[in-house]
Order: structure tokens, then sequence, then C-alpha cells
């Protein structure tokens, strides 16, 4: 309960959080654009 309670009061904490929220929402965003990458590659091959 204490490591909760550091994770959303300390200023490290918060950074751990944004930092860990970036990572997720630019993994996400990657993926999407890399998908989409190889879904245009694989149509363009099948011509």
């Amino acid at each position: 309960m204490k490591a909760l309670q550091d994770l959303f009061s300390t200023d490290y904490g918060l950074m751990s959080v944004v930092v860990i929220g970036a990572i997720i929402v630019v993994s996400i965003g990657a993926y999407v654009v890399l998908k989409s990458k190889m879904n245009e590659s694989a149509k363009s091959a099948g011509k």
C-alpha cells in the first residue's frame, strides 16, 4: 500500500507514471503505423 501511495503522491512516482504512459502510447502508435505500412506493402507486392 505504501508503494501505491508513493507512486501517486511523490514527484518521482508521478514522473514514473508519466513515463510508463508515454511508453504505452508510443508503442501503440508504432504498432498502428507499422501495421498499416505492412498492409500497404503486401497489397503492392500482390499486384
